[in-house]
Parts: C-alpha cells; sequence; structure tokens
C-alpha cells in the first residue's frame, strides 16, 4: 500500500486533544489524562505494532467490514443499496470499533489513506440513522416494532454505547462533528425513551454505561451521566431475568465476586468506575474494590486473561482456572486492560497500573498475530498445536476491540495530578505534557520490556517545582533511582509509585533501574490444575514453551527442576525480536505407561532424560509451525520424587 504526505490545518480537523478517557474535571479522579497526541513512542516494541496497525490492520479490518457485509446493512438501511440485513445482529459495532480505533491512530499520525476510509464509513453511518436518532441497522430493516422490546439479548445499547466511544474519538482525533451530532441525537433519543418515570431497562451486555459517561465529559450534558446512573441502578431488578450471567442478581452495589460473561462484567465494572469519578459515591467504589480483588486473587489467570468457561464466555468458579481448555476472551483481556485503566485514574494506586501492564503484555497482546493480519478469540495457555488465530470471525468483537486498544496506547503511558506527572509505562520516546502553567517534554530511553534500565530527560519550557511520580513494577524485586547522576537514597517498593520532587531545568536527566529476574511462578494451592507446576515470567512478560523451538519432544513432557539455572538472551531475528529464557531440563519417558491410563505408584517408573528448552514471551506463539504449547510447566524435586514415588530413572545425567 502507497503511503500518501498529509497534513491537516486546525482548520481542516486537526485535533486538539484526544483522550481515551477524559478526566480532566473529573472532580473524584486522582490522575488527569495526557493526550494520544502528546506522545511519540520510538522503541522496538510498541513502535512497530503501532506502524503495522495503521498500515496492515486498519485497512485489512476495513476489508473484512465490507466483505462480511457490515458497511452494506448501513447501506441497505440508508436505501442506497437494495438487499437484507447481514451476519449477527449486533455487527453494528464491529463497524464502530473499528472507527474508534482509526480514530485513535489519525490522533496519533495523520494518514490519508486512513482518513479517506473512516470518513466514508462515517458518511454511511450517519446516512442510515431515523429521522427520530434512532441507529441500528438490525431493527431498520423491516423491525421497527421490536425496538427496546429485549434489552437482555438484542444488544442494542451495547452497539449504542460503542456508536458514541467511536464518535467521541474521532471527533477528539479530527474535531469533525458529524458522527458527534449523530452519536447526541441517538442518546437523546435513548434519553427520551429511558429514565426515572419512563420506561424502566438496563442491557443484557454492558456498554454503554461507560460510553454515556464519556459523553457527558465531552458535551458537559448532566442527563448522559444521569442515564448511566440509570442503567445500573436498574441491575439487580430482575428486569432483564435476574441470571448471574447477566450481573442481574444483585444490584451492583451489593456484589461481592465477579461472575457472569466476563467481558460484561468488566464492561460493566467500568462504567461504574467511570460513574464514580464523576459522583464520589463511596459505595460505589467499595464495591468495585471487592470484585476487583475477588477477580485478581481468585479469577484471573496469569496472563491477565479472564473468562475460564467456554460456556457462556464466563468467569467460573474461585480457583477455576483451566490452562488447555481455557476461555480468556481477547475482548475480556481488552477489558481487563480498560477497567485498570480507570481504577488507575480514580485512585492513583500502582496495583491497578501493573495488571493494567500484565493484561495488555500477555493476555490482550496474544489476540493479534506479529503482522498484524489474524486474531485469536480464545487464548489458551496450552495448546496441542490445533488452535491458530484466524483472519475474522462471525463473531468478530476481538479484532477491531484488540486494534482499538493498541491504537489508544499511547494515551495510556503518562498521567498528571496537582502534584506533579506520573509515569505509567515505559518505552522509548517523548512526551510533551502540559502541567499547569508550564510544558514539560519528557524523553525515555529504554528498551523495555526486554530490559529494566530507563533513562528520562526532563525538559520544562521554564524552571519549575514537581514531583515525577515513577511507577515501581510489583514484580520488580530492586529498584535504584539517580538524578543528574545522583543516587538518590529512598526505598523504591515494589507496586507502587515513587516521587521524584525536584526543582526541574532543562536537561535534568532521572535514571530508573528495574531489576527484572527470571522468576518460577506457583499457583495458588486450589488451581488444581497447575499443581506441581510453574510459569516462568521475566518483568511483565509471561513466557511459554513452544514445540517449534524445541525439537525432539513433546514440550507436554517437559519437567524442570526447582533450582534450575535459567538465561535470558535477546534473539533479534526471531519472533521481531525477543528475549528468550532457556535452561537445562528433563523430558519424560512415557514408555512405562504404554497400554495404561493408571499405574499402582510402586510400579510407575519415572524415567527423565536430560535436555535443554527455550521459552520464547506468549505473546508471540502460534505464529510460526504449528505444535504444542504449554505455559505451566511441570517441576520436580529428585529428593521429593524419589521418597513419593520410589523408582527413578535418570537416564544420561543425574538430577
Amino acid at each position: 500500500m502507497i503511503r500518501k504526505p498529509y497534513a491537516l490545518s486546525v482548520g481542516a480537523g486537526m485535533s486538539a486533544k484526544c483522550f481515551v478517557v477524559n478526566t480532566s474535571k473529573s472532580p473524584h479522579a486522582k490522575l488527569k489524562p495526557v493526550p494520544i497526541e502528546s506522545v511519540r513512542l520510538e522503541d522496538r516494541f510498541w513502535a512497530p505494532r503501532l506502524n503495522v496497525l495503521r498500515e496492515v490492520t486498519i485497512p485489512s479490518q476495513y476489508e473484512m467490514l465490507e466483505k462480511t457485509g457490515r458497511i452494506d446493512n448501513f447501506r441497505i438501511a440508508a436505501g442506497k443499496k437494495e438487499g437484507e440485513f447481514r451476519g449477527l445482529f449486533f455487527n453494528d459495532s464491529d463497524v464502530y470499533k473499528w472507527v474508534e480505533a482509526a480514530s485513535y491512530v489519525l490522533a496519533y499520525e495523520r494518514d490519508a489513506e486512513v482518513e479517506s476510509l473512516v470518513q466514508s464509513v462515517i458518511d454511511e453511518i450517519v446516512a442510515a440513522q431515523d429521522e427520530n436518532g434512532y441507529l441500528n441497522t438490525f431493527f431498520i430493516l423491516g423491525r421497527k416494532d421490536q425496538r427496546w422490546t429485549n434489552l437482555r439479548d438484542m444488544h442494542e445499547l451495547y452497539c449504542a454505547g460503542h456508536l458514541f466511544q467511536a464518535a467521541i474519538a474521532y471527533y477528539r482525533a479530527t474535531t469533525r462533528r458529524k458522527l458527534l451530532n449523530a452519536a447526541i441525537r441517538f442518546a437523546d433519543h435513548i434519553a427520551d425513551v429511558f429514565g426515572q418515570g419512563k420506561r424502566l431497562g438496563t442491557p443484557g451486555h454492558p456498554e454503554i454505561e461507560m460510553a454515556l459517561v464519556e459523553l457527558y465529559r465531552e458535551t458537559g450534558l448532566r442527563k448522559y451521566l444521569e442515564l448511566a446512573q440509570f442503567f445500573l441502578d436498574n441491575r439487580g431488578r430482575g428486569l432483564i431475568g435476574g441470571s448471574p450471567y447477566h450481573i442481574d442478581h444483585k444490584p451492583f452495589r451489593e456484589l461481592d465476586e465477579i461472575t457472569g460473561h466476563a467481558v460484561r462484567a468488566v464492561y460493566l465494572c467500568c462504567g461504574a468506575t467511570d460513574i464514580y469519578m464523576e459522583t464520589g459515591e463511596e459505595e460505589l467504589l467499595k464495591a468495585l474494590m471487592r470484585l476487583w480483588r475477588n477477580m485478581t486473587e481468585r479469577r484471573m489467570y496469569i496472563t491477565g486473561g479472564l473468562g475460564s468457561r467456554h460456556e457462556g464466555e464466563a468467569f467460573g468458579e474461585d480457583y477455576e482456572l483451566p490452562n488447555e481448555r481455557a476461555y480468556a476472551e481477547t475482548c475480556a483481556a481488552v477489558a481487563n486492560v480498560m477497567w485498570n485503566w480507570r481504577m488507575l485514574l480514580a485512585t492513583a494506586d500502582a496495583r491497578f497500573a501493573d495488571v493494567m501492564e500484565l493484561a495488555l503484555y500477555n493476555g490482550a497482546l496474544s489476540g493479534i498475530s506479529l503482522n498484524g493480519k489474524a486474531y485469536f478469540y480464545v487464548n489458551p495457555l496450552a495448546d496441542r498445536g490445533r488452535h491458530r488465530r484466524q483472519p475474522w470471525f462471525e463473531c468478530a468483537c476481538c479484532p477491531p476491540n484488540i486494534a482499538r486498544l493498541i491504537a489508544s496506547l499511547p494515551g495510556y503511558f503518562y498521567s498528571t495530578s496537582t502534584e506533579g506527572i506520573w509515569v505509567h509505562l515505559y518505552a522509548s520516546g517523548t512526551a510533551r505534557i502540559s502541567f499547569k502553567d508550564n510544558s514539560v517534554l519528557l524523553i525515555q530511553h529504554t528498551d523495555y520490556p526486554w530490559d529494566g534500565r530507563i533513562r528520562i530527560e526532563v525538559n520544562p519550557m521554564k524552571e519549575d517545582e514537581f514531583s515525577i511520580f515513577l511507577r515501581i513494577p510489583g514484580w520488580c524485586e530492586e529498584a535504584f533511582v539517580s538524578v543528574n547522576q545522583r543516587r538518590l537514597d529512598v526505598k523504591a517498593r515494589p507496586g507502587t509509585y515513587l516521587e521524584v520532587k525536584g526543582d526541574w531545568h532543562s536537561g535534568d536527566v532521572i535514571e530508573l533501574s528495574l531489576s527484572m529476574p527470571i522468576q518460577l511462578m506457583v499457583a495458588h494451592p486450589h488451581v488444581t490444575y497447575n499443581t506441581c507446576r510453574v510459569a516462568i515470567k521475566r518483568g511483565p512478560l509471561v513466557y511459554c514453551v513452544e514445540q517449534v523451538d524445541n525439537p525432539g519432544y513433546d514440550v507436554w513432557d517437559l519437567t524442570i527442576s526447582s533450582n534450575v539455572r535459567l538465561k535470558a538472551r535477546f534473539r533479534p531475528n526471531m519472533l521481531n525480536g525477543v528475549v528468550v529464557i532457556e535452561g537445562e531440563a528433563f523430558m519424560l519417558d512415557e514408555s512405562i505407561w504404554k497400554g495404561h491410563l493408571y499405574l499402582p505408584m510402586d510400579k510407575a517408573e519415572l524415567r527423565l532424560k536430560p535436555t535443554r528448552f527455550v521459552a520464547i514471551p506468549y505473546y508471540a506463539w502460534a505464529n510460526r509451525k504449528p505444535g504444542p504449547m504449554i505455559v505451566w510447566i511441570r517441576i520436580m524435586d529428585s529428593e521429593i520424587i524419589g521418597r513419593t514415588l520410589g523408582n527413578i530413572t535418570l537416564q544420561g545425567g543425574e538430577a
């Protein structure tokens, strides 16, 4: 695809401030956002992905939207084309998410081709809108009498929420109001139908709650915030059946466990967090904290993936975290990032940034191939080589969702507060941050996530005293900070922000050193799927063992010793450049089990053969030749094996 040079004047629609979530005026948010266009990533991890997203993912997804009839549905609804609705009844939402992703792309880097595609799609969307503001092509096409009759199942409010988010993103990226005006008309129509003294209801698939709050932030019209509160307050009243699956079994403020459809549950928490940041209602925050603790302490995969059950795409019971049959939908990991970002803005608590980073680098990023053209809907933690990414799905919620997350990523790196500037994520690049009556240029130099050394140049427009808050990740065992080559005598605790306060001059330099040891992670004893198994983690990355790197044995038979020596090595020509983990291990000889599924313990001779293994970052698996993959590796201690099994043979060496 040939790229044309492109430039826009402010009059032609150049962005002012494209925030992902705009808490600039939210009275109960601790942190304020930094817009996407203020950040420029120049690293070798995220910057290439943003380029691939713009050059490959956005155009190829547009082609799939056309090929599958999703955009044609708008043309048919507008009377521009003859035909019937194609696909699933909520297919409009895929188009809206794509528009949102493309809008963030434009905020970050102007591109004539992307701009032209987005404008053409917006024209089709707006042309399909009814005179009363209603906009949903499935119901516009011959189902007018069915509108708003089945909020539990038919996703009208869900689709509306995605439209609002797309419209806000496009307006913030370009200052063009066409789609925003259509969104406001639709929101006004919904407000005429639902609310106190009108029709009662709440959506079966949450999404509109956070979208309405963002529309309130953009327009200042409080009725949108009140409508979001209305939908939240109507939950738990049995209006959509009263099932835990739809999170309708209890009022939100009484919930004590996260349950039901994983994406719906976490989107609902996003909306509730947005409402809290505007109202300051303590009961909401208490409920959010209960749900977050239940999720992260009992129901979240080590990758940040959510939802263990294929049935209903749902959360399971506490500690129900199977590996091979894990669902861990890509959309759920994206939702995990979104919710933790909001909780971080609300509280300035580093534990939310830790989970956000975990889900971003692992559970979400695995959802898209390295070439930007194929996607996982489901993200298992073990596989026999049959699970591969696909170019599209009939239910295609995940492809545009991971696209909009990556496109919005520059907006997650920094925040501000009255005290100073907060650094949440690390990558080489620049950020021009407005702070009070000053402007500060931050320049990061780092090879994160491969290396924990970070150098930040601080360049205020004028000399100023303020704080810079550096996130010390929870996985970091030791951190050191220096300013202008002077080591600070402070204790940098993992899982916190370290405040570095100073009278800053242009050219001042902060150096942060984060230890990045290779860690063997164990699961809670009640996660029986991982008994006597470990996962490998280094920095923010979770690792897996893939067959293609380990020929000669089945990686499911891999066994490592508890005192294994592991080494990190950067391989520039592998998987677009990755740090791999290498170490000594044992291969399990299964010949004794031939013809047997079960054996008496005293006859189950264990035979191990020394070998070596290579582990790669989990996000990169399934980009090469198909074969088995596993995250949780068997771990053994020779003395324990000898005491419990009685028979052990080490072929070719000793443990």
